[in-house]
């Protein structure tokens, strides 16, 4: 129930409750906005069969996709899982059930989500469940071209990037200034 419209004070910029301090009236509601408002959706950055153009990772991936899964997990979950612990987890649920698509499908989703990537060319789990190794790669390349150096992890990129981030502004106290 919202108060008649002469109640309402001048706006000031300051936030006001309606009704008595203990009984205040909720705030109306507002509607989402509509979808053409949202961010739109990223194509990824390389194709799902460029596995070409990194030779060493499409190797890496074929002979153990582990390995691969591991440090995208470890990247993807921001450091609050390792690289070993998610290969080793892969690997189990590969050896008991025989599909790891099953487990790594849910990364790429985050993955997706995280940097609103178009889910394309299918759903994340037809994608994983019809080419892991193809799906795997790409996922590593996507990473890779933002930034992260994924032999590093996480952790080793966040002190990677810490360094770059501490360098000192030319007019900070005892640094020269050089003009050339």
């Amino acid at each position: 129930m919202q108060p008649p419209p002469y109640d309402h004070p001048a706006a000031t910029g300051y936030p006001v409750s309606y009704g008595s301090y203990n009984n205040p009236v909720p705030p109306p509601q507002t509607a989402a906005p509509p979808s053409h408002h949202r961010k739109a959706q990223e194509d990824w950055s390389t194709g799902l069969c460029d596995c070409s153009s990194d030779v060493k990772t499409c190797c890496i991936t074929c002979w153990c996709p582990c390995v691969t899964f591991g440090r995208v997990a470890e990247v993807v979950d921001q450091g609050s899982t390792s690289c070993g612990a998610s290969g080793a987890l892969y690997t189990l649920i590969m050896c008991v059930l025989g599909c790891g698509c099953l487990y790594s499908c849910f990364y790429r989703s985050k993955l997706r989500r995280q940097y609103m990537l178009k889910e394309s060319p299918c759903s994340d789990c037809l994608v994983h469940c019809c080419c892991e190794s193809c799906a795997l790669c790409q996922e590593y390349r996507e990473l890779e071209n933002r930034g992260f150096d994924m032999t590093l992890g996480w952790h080793g990129n966040v002190e990677r990037n810490r360094g770059v981030a501490m360098i000192p502004f030319p007019s900070a106290p005892g640094v020269e200034h050089m003009n050339r």
